[in-house]
């Protein structure tokens, strides 16, 4: 997660796919200018919607963290938060009760034990 300097918020690294431009070039891009964090190639997609009134998709993608790079400065972002998944659900539940993120966080803590746990 990261901080978001003009919502005053954590929230997930994310951003829009430019014209051209693959999901995974677009991952790449994002996390480095949000989070200053190099990903592993393997992605694993674990909840996507589609929203009618935007004609756009959101997708969240699960990776391991290949480098920790610089944070970028003059972004929307300040900072990159690291926690486990306990952590997590316990912000989460704090700041904004039962909901999609915390749906979420339970199907990325799956993925994680089957996916990406050695």
């Amino acid at each position: 997660m990261v901080w978001d300097k003009n919502e005053k918020a954590l929230t997930t690294v994310g951003g829009r796919i430019e014209v051209n431009e693959d999901i995974d070039t677009a991952l790449n891009r994002e996390t480095i200018k949000e989070a200053g964090l190099i990903l592993e190639s393997k992605r694993v997609p674990i909840a996507a919607w589609y929203w009618e009134s935007t004609d756009t998709y959101t997708v969240f993608v699960m990776a391991s963290v290949k480098d920790y790079g610089i944070m970028p400065e003059g972004f929307e972002t300040t900072g990159r938060v690291t926690m486990n998944f306990e952590t997590a659900r316990q912000i989460i539940s704090k700041i904004e009760g039962e909901g999609l993120r915390l749906e979420i966080l339970e199907i990325a803590e799956s993925v994680f034990e089957q996916q990406f746990k050695s």
